[in-house]
């Protein structure tokens, strides 16, 4: 695999804030760093691949800011594509360092970490692009919405890859029946069926399903033809046949189920959903606001869910039962703030969210990939 170095001499972006007899007050004073030199290869082409998505497909070099005196900075990459300004970049922190002068720092990236970021950018799957790249330090403890921060900004860096698709990582299940063709996909065809995923390619699987029919029927098909096929003995949610057996019927009718499986052992769970999002910053507060389920071809969040909102600048959670056992929000637990326009990956049990500015928001659920829950906040 290529590795790519980027020597990044940073220099310090300060703000300077002057306040005159008539309290006005001057904008940050940017210096843009020189001397990125990009050393092997000479310009980089990068295709990603799912078997390679743990392996190094970048390695970033950069020198250390000086802001004047002593800071601990956190760096970041900045990916946007060619033609796109920097105003909503893909991000990744690198680090944070305790600053030396003339320190040099480096970070590898992994395809899948990279993927992950071309994907965010916009990046089409399997086709090559081109994009640009930055790396912008900050002083550690500089509160993210600070309006009088510092910064450092490096050069923009050039290069071309070819991001594949993420579903193509992780072992998957189909799910065929006859709920198929009215929930946006067809009628018993597993080459054509919703998946589940197992996040530790371990053979134990999970994943969401909705099926817009009052009385669905399905199966379990480890390859998207069927073969291996399993059911219910009993047609009920308890342990499966070697091969074949009876249609799975669940008794709750058209809805969003969860799934559980352990194709080794066997057995599985399945239970009806209502994906709703709750919390101070919508509308209806801690009370559900049901998201809906997009079947349109034609749609960009095709097979998400979704809801056009008005939110305040405050909490909020994924709510998946009515009796709060179930949520989704934050992987750390802790109550952040999302980004906006961009992929945040969230949780089962995840901690609250928070809605950076108030405004008019598109709210995008994919929940397709167990292995890659995540939300965006597109502004209306």
């Amino acid at each position: 695999m290529k590795k790519i170095f980027l020597n990044l001499c940073l220099v310090t972006a300060a703000f300077i804030s002057v306040v005159s007899c008539s309290d006005e007050t001057l904008g940050p004073v940017a210096s843009v760093a020189k001397n990125v030199e990009l050393t092997t290869p000479a310009g980089g082409n990068y295709v990603l691949t799912a078997p390679n998505a743990g392996t190094t497909a970048v390695t970033v070099k950069w020198s250390s800011a000086d802001f004047g005196y002593s800071a601990a900075v956190t760096y970041s990459l900045q990916i946007v594509k060619a033609n796109d300004a920097f105003t909503s970049p893909q991000s990744f922190v690198l680090g944070s360092f305790n600053e030396n002068t003339n320190s040099n720092y480096e970070k590898e990236l992994t395809q899948r970490e990279l993927n992950s970021i071309l994907l965010g950018a916009g990046g089409s799957i399997g086709a090559e692009g081109d994009y640009k790249m930055r790396v912008v330090g900050v002083p550690s403890t500089q509160v993210a919405t600070s309006t009088n921060g510092i910064s450092t900004i490096s050069n923009e860096v050039a290069f071309k890859a070819s991001p594949y698709d993420t579903y193509d990582e992780y072992d998957r299940l189909y799910v065929p029946g006859n709920y198929g063709a009215a929930s946006g996909f067809a009628d018993w065809a597993p080459d054509n069926a919703p998946k589940l995923f197992s996040a530790n390619n371990n053979g134990k699987y999970e994943g969401f399903v909705w099926m817009n029919n009052t009385s669905p029927e399905f199966k379990f098909c480890p390859v998207p033809k069927w073969e291996g096929d399993k059911g219910d003995l009993t047609e009920n949610p308890n342990t499966f046949t070697t091969l074949g057996g009876k249609n799975i019927k669940p008794v709750d009718g058209a809805g969003t189920y969860f799934f559980t499986v352990d194709w080794t052992a066997g057995t599985y769970t399945i239970g009806k959903r209502q994906v709703a999002i709750i919390g101070d910053a919508t509308p209806a507060g801690w009370n559900a606001t049901y998201l809906d389920f997009d079947t349109n071809p034609a749609s960009p969040y095709y097979k998400m869910y979704t809801k056009d909102l008005t939110l305040t600048a405050d909490k909020f959670l994924i709510r998946l039962k009515d009796d709060w056992s179930e949520k989704m929000g934050t992987p750390s637990g802790n109550y952040e703030a999302v980004a906006i326009s961009t992929q945040n990956k969230i949780k089962l049990g995840g901690g609250d969210m928070k809605i950076p500015t108030a405004g008019k928001y598109k709210v995008v659920l994919d929940i397709n990939n167990s292995a890659n829950y995540n939300l965006r906040l597109i502004p209306n």
